[in-house]
């Protein structure tokens, strides 16, 4: 409004009082932004928590359920809050609670048409509103999430017995020998696979009474396995599953890196070079913290004419 007061401008002032008036200025306008504000704050939440470092694939199992769950249930009452909170807001700015009702458009009926008992003519603007864009909106969420997801329950299915010593150790011999099956056929190409099914049965059901009955993430159960040196199978299975990607967003932030260190001054750089230029980037912090005259000094005791050069 105070653009459309201020401008000298007739149509940008009359763009700006049409959008106040007629756009911005509507409930419905109000009310889409409070559903918005809900679940974009819901994904953004578990969005960063699934970019930590740290994070590991069993958690972020549970964290994309819980979303998944949580937009479930706000599909049934979200709409009910989101037009109180609207209200409220409302209020304040002066702005009216109601829905506008919209003109119907009648169409023409062919002689051997049958009438329409769903006619929309007949749904309030409220419950129209409600079926057309918030339950529209919210089941897009939910489908892209477990379309997006999916391939989780493909790892749960293969490592999922590996996540934790509870459920490692909760296995008969039965269900545990089928797991490890499952996995050899998962890692198996071109008729090699990373592990021996039958050397990782026998080696967890070792681990199984050999561990400490503590819960313990495969984080913990890998550092365990590399102080017992008997493990060989076990120790890949549990590399393997905490080197799966848990996001995408540590390969978005190496193409972030890659624009900045291939620049059109170093279009000759070999392969080589570019990847020791992108890690030393990625991994800037780790750097900060390493001593470089212990490296020179490393480097220089490994060739006698270094020795004699750097004297």
């Amino acid at each position: 409004m105070q653009v459309s007061e201020v401008d000298n401008d007739v149509k940008t002032s009359s763009e700006a009082k049409g959008l106040a008036k007629n756009e911005l200025g509507e409930f419905e306008f109000i009310v889409a932004i409070v559903i918005w504000y809900e679940v974009l704050y819901a994904v953004n939440l578990v969005s960063k928590h699934l970019q930590e470092k740290d994070m590991l694939i069993d958690v972020a199992i549970e964290k994309v359920k819980g979303l998944i769950s949580f937009f479930q249930g706000y599909r049934e009452t979200g709409f009910l809050e989101a037009l109180e909170a609207a209200k409220g807001i409302a209020l304040e700015l002066d702005i009216g609670t109601t829905f506008r009702k919209k003109r119907t458009i009648k169409r023409k009926r062919h002689f051997d048409e049958k009438a329409d008992d769903t006619n929309v003519a007949t749904l309030s603007p409220e419950e129209l509103f409600r079926r057309e864009y918030f339950i529209t909106l919210v089941d897009q969420a939910i489908a892209s999430l477990t379309r997006r997801f999916e391939q989780y329950q493909e790892y749960q299915k293969n490592f999922g017995f590996l996540f934790t010593s509870d459920s490692l150790q909760s296995l008969d011999s039965q269900s545990l020998k089928s797991s490890c099956d499952n996995l050899e056929a998962a890692l198996k190409r071109d008729g090699k696979s990373d592990i021996d099914a039958d050397e990782l049965y026998t080696e967890l059901r070792f681990l199984q009474d050999f561990i400490p009955k503590e819960n313990m993430g495969p984080l913990e159960i890998l550092k365990f396995l590399k102080r017992h040196d008997c493990f060989p199978n076990a120790a890949i299975a549990y590399r393997i599953l905490l080197t799966i990607p848990v996001t995408v967003a540590s390969a978005e932030r190496s193409f972030s890196k890659l624009k900045l260190l291939k620049s059109y001054l170093r279009c000759t750089m070999t392969q080589e070079r570019l990847n020791s230029l992108a890690m030393i980037a990625l991994e800037s912090g780790l750097l900060e913290k390493i001593n470089y005259e212990d490296i020179i000094e490393d480097f220089i005791s490994k060739n006698t004419k270094r020795m004699m050069l750097f004297k």
